[in-house]
């Protein structure tokens, strides 16, 4: 990926290069008098920026060299601070009327312009004055540095003793039964066969691979255990392959090339039963080369792999007839087990009053093998007293004391994070931002990445399509851990951090300057002092968080405020903020935003769950503002000042908020949501303009005067032409909370656009569709559907959804408020005839009642891989939720992967027949699902 604008390794030289380019160009002519001061500074910016990328590929860069890199950084940002200022100062100026007002424009530009050139003239001599003290503290402490050679952590868990070792047991039989897995056939049973180890940095997994090594390496003629490591010597490597498997010494193996190795040691293996395991690979093209090695014999060969990254884990998978085995965190059983063992005597346990502080430990390392032994390696040499403990738990991985232990924990954390290219450093750093335990929706960290310039568009993909590559990138690496987030419809895609990892990420930002952190306990006063650019504030168990009154706050680029007990600073002090959110600080009122309009470089605005009420009509003079997000306050109406706001492209308001006419103004707009259609003063024709608009939330409140309906009738018109219009545009997904009977029209007058991929129709029972409509058959774009139904499903209603031909996500939400109709249904035939060709999750919800489910016959819905089932049992109607699973066929769906049952009910019996309906299901399936239940009280 070409260089982002904005990078922890680079700070904001790239967007620097960009405006000084801007100095130098039309716009800017009159800067005859530094026009060389600007080319210079922009020449030495250049080399600058590629250096800084590539010291940022090392792993212990020269001390120096790192308080130099600081500096460069720190210097950027002020650098494009004042262009920023220069530029405001002179957009101010543009258009003035009147021979008085254009000659104070004139003076106003000549001082712009002088101050902007001194200041370059002074970057200049900033940046030289850098380079000779560099130049000259570097040559003098070149003679004084020192290598020594240091350990890899991991290769201490190859020789860790069986005996130490906890919670191992059960996964080393899972891995000795897959690698023996078999259907009984000679043929199988003698076929090679492979399982790769996936997990993140210090969950054991070459532990886990040496102890099943150990076990099994007699029963193979030719045997080796090697680690691969980020920056592999191939010829290194295979040397120590050929020279394990044919007892030669190392000394022997020498050859020309790398193709040459690679024959000698699949010859000699060629008719050899062997067993390989290969420790810690980090990249597709290592495996492709090393896999050309191993011969598919018949001899019933065996190999393991081990990775930290998923995509390398399936790429092993597929070279042979392989399985992946995800590596699991310890249990608490196991955690208390390895804690107590390395830190107390044998047959010693806790003592009575560290046991509190001891599981709290154990609840943060939660159950990271790595994490335990270091904190408890760091404990061991700490006096057992409470309070001395409860500051380590407070402070792991923060402000820790130099130990071995901890130092050996970082080191490994350390190998995933130099793995990464500059971008993902950048992208991961930024999640030091949130508080621990935060659940973090992946489209909003998507967003606040774009708007801090931490992503960019490349080539055909859009910057979001680039944003979510980084995202998953990162889980593939196992850096942070997926989330599925559970609102009303489909599953929301989210992350969370290892405590552990959050721990990592936080020292590198404090360490690189990227984040400064408010608020939590025991963290080191690095970063607490001088210039800060993104500050995140976060509420501690001890009260308000004290800011530092060293912060200086007039650069800070990113304002996060969470918690509903901190004092809210006054917005004078952030001029130059490009984030600023408030989401959920309840206390926050409308005086708070009164200079809200002087933040000139504000893109992203998060006000959602606070106390505020009104929104300043000073908000249109953000003229950069890209995303608003009002939701769940009580702001009631928009100003009209909104629709001059002409970069934004994410708008979230409430269902109540009136909008101002000439929203078709607003042509960046991407989403809109929730527009309270017949509320509104504006013409709802408007949205049909809005060519840019790629998802619509819609809410049609109901309405009981008889006098209005033929206003409702034509603003529902209205509406349709529009979502007509959009259809032949950009509209993707489309919400809509109909209250009053939008959706029931038929024929012409179909308001959906035929483009959709993305579908939502609410109702709650009331206005709901009494069926599914005829024209939802002719989505033959769309991939997810909620649909609330309101009379049940019918057999020609699956015929409708079954013809969809990319459908690939359906949750239908059936609503039946006249129980005593439930008997006459009859249950749902789902048969390949039906269709469903690509549908891999569905969900079949009563949302009041228990009615006749779904059931699956042979061939049906092919591809699925979940299905879930929710009742909502009342305690006057007969409980049959028992039988849900019993007789629906679901062993006729052949690639179901996950079970899930869902039961709202006062009675916990009805709960406890459900569950074991949905376990014996499971367990009688061929693939054996993963079940999982959820009861919730009425």
């Amino acid at each position: 990926m070409e260089a982002t604008l904005v990078s922890a390794a680079t700070g904001v030289l790239k967007s620097v290069l960009g405006k000084l380019a801007s100095l130098l160009g039309e716009e800017y002519k009159r800067f005859k008098g530094v026009r060389g001061e600007i080319e210079s500074l922009t020449h030495e910016l250049a080399a600058m920026d590629t250096f800084l990328l590539k010291m940022s590929e090392e792993e212990d860069p020269d001390p120096q060299d790192k308080a130099w890199m600081n500096e460069v950084r720190e210097l950027s940002y002020d650098m494009e601070d004042s262009i920023n200022d220069f530029m405001k100062h002179a957009d101010d100026h543009q258009d003035t009327n009147g021979f008085m007002e254009k000659i104070k424009s004139s003076l106003g530009k000549m001082k712009a312009r002088y101050r902007v050139g001194k200041e370059i003239q002074d970057f200049n001599k900033q940046i030289t004055k850098m380079g000779k003290r560099n130049a000259r503290y570097k040559t003098r402490e070149a003679f004084s540095r020192t290598i020594s050679a240091t350990v890899d952590p991991r290769a201490l868990a190859i020789f860790e003793h069986a005996s130490k070792l906890v919670g191992i047991d059960g996964p080393k039989a899972e891995m000795i039964k897959l690698l023996a897995q078999e259907d009984g056939s000679a043929a199988t049973k003698e076929q090679l066969k492979l399982v790769s180890i996936v997990g993140s940095g210090g969950m054991g997994k070459t532990t886990l691979a040496n102890q099943v090594y150990q076990e099994l390496k007699g029963q193979f003629e030719c045997r080796a255990f090697l680690s691969v490591s980020r920056n592999p010597n191939m010829m290194n490597i295979l040397r120590t392959i050929l020279s394990e498997v044919s007892g030669q010494g190392y000394a022997d193996t020498e050859a020309g090339s790398i193709q040459e190795l690679l024959g000698k040691i699949s010859d000699f293996l060629a008719d050899k039963r062997y067993f390989i395991a290969i420790d810690d690979i980090w990249g597709v093209e290592t495996w492709n080369v090393i896999k050309c090695a191993f011969p598919l014999n018949s001899c019933g060969s065996r190999i393991i792999t081990t990775t930290r990254i998923n995509v390398v884990a399936e790429s092993c998978r597929s070279s042979f007839n392989g399985d992946i085995y995800h590596i699991r965190c310890l249990n608490m059983v196991h955690s208390r087990q390895l804690f107590n063992t390395r830190l107390f005597d044998s047959g010693e346990d806790c003592p009575y009053y560290l046991q509190d502080v001891c599981e709290q430990i154990l609840e943060k390392c939660n159950g990271l093998p790595l994490a335990i032994i270091a904190i408890s390696g760091l404990l061991a040499n700490t006096e057992r007293t409470e309070h001395l403990w409860n500051l380590v738990k407070d402070s792991i991985g923060r402000a820790l004391e130099r130990n071995t232990s901890v130092e050996g924990m970082m080191k490994i954390l350390s190998l995933s994070y130099f793995d990464l290219p500059p971008h993902l450093k950048t992208c991961l750093l930024y999640l030091s931002i949130f508080p621990e335990d935060s659940i973090i929706k992946k489209k909003v960290l998507i967003r606040r990445w774009i708007v801090e310039g931490f992503v960019q568009k490349q080539g055909r993909y859009t910057v979001d399509e680039i944003g979510e590559r980084c995202f998953n990138e990162l889980l593939n690496r196992s850096l942070i851990q997926p989330v599925k987030k559970d609102g009303f419809g489909w599953a929301k895609e989210a992350c969370r951090v290892h405590d552990t990892i959050l721990d990592f990420i936080i020292s590198k930002s404090i360490e690189e300057k990227f984040v400064t952190l408010v608020g939590i306990p025991n963290l080191p006063a690095v970063g607490t002092h001088g210039k800060v650019r993104r500050l995140s504030i976060q509420v501690s168990k001890q009260g308000n968080p004290f800011i530092s009154t060293g912060l200086e706050l007039s650069h800070v680029r990113s304002l996060n405020v969470f918690g509903d007990s901190v004092e809210i600073p006054s917005l004078d002090k952030f001029r130059h903020l490009r984030v600023l959110n408030f989401g959920g600080c309840s206390q926050l009122e409308d005086r708070h935003l009164v200079n809200i309009g002087r933040l000139f470089q504000l893109r992203y605005l998060k006000l959602k769950r606070t106390g505020i009420s009104e929104l300043p009509e000073e908000i249109g003079n953000v003229k950069c503002l890209e995303l608003l997000d009002i939701r769940e306050t009580k702001v009631r109406e928009l100003p009209t000042a909104i629709v001059s706001l002409r970069n934004l492209s994410y708008l979230l308001v409430g269902m109540d908020v009136k909008f101002p006419g000439g929203i078709a103004k607003m042509q960046a707009l991407e989403v809109l949501k929730r527009v309270s259609v017949l509320k509104h003063p504006f013409d709802p024709r408007d949205l049909g303009q809005l060519k840019n608009l790629r998802k619509l939330y819609l809410y049609f409140e109901p309405y009981d005067d008889d006098g209005v309906t033929t206003i409702v009738e034509e603003c529902h018109k209205d509406v349709a032409s529009s979502l007509r219009n959009l259809g032949n545009q950009s509209l993707r997904s489309l919400t809509i909370w109909d209250r009053s009977s939008f959706l029931q029209h038929e024929g012409p007058l179909c308001p959906v656009p035929l483009t959709l991929q993305k579908l939502k129709i609410h109702g709650f029972s009331f206005s709901t569709l009494p069926h599914v409509p005829k024209w939802m058959g002719s989505l033959a774009n769309l991939q997810k559907l909620l649909l609330d139904v309101d009379d049940g499903v019918r057999q020609e209603d699956l015929c409708i959804l079954g013809a969809l031909p990319s459908l690939l996500i359906l949750i239908l939400i059936v609503w039946l408020p006249d129980q005593r109709t439930r008997s006459n249904k009859v249950n749902l035939i789902v048969s390949a005839e039906l269709g469903f060709p690509c549908l891999r999750q569905f969900s079949y919800r009563i949302a009041l009642g228990l009615a006749p489910g779904p059931v699956f016959v042979a061939g049906s819905m092919p591809k699925l891989e979940e299905l879930e089932i929710c009742y909502k049992v009342e305690e006057e109607l007969p409980v049959t939720a028992s039988g849900a699973f019993d007789t629906i066929g679901i062993e006729n769906l052949r690639c179901l992967i996950t079970l899930k049952c869902g039961v709202i009910s006062s009675s916990d019996k009805v709960a406890e027949d459900a569950k074991a309906a949905m376990e014996r299901a499971a367990s009688t399936h061929p693939n054996h699902p993963t079940p999982l239940f959820e009861h919730r009280m009425i």
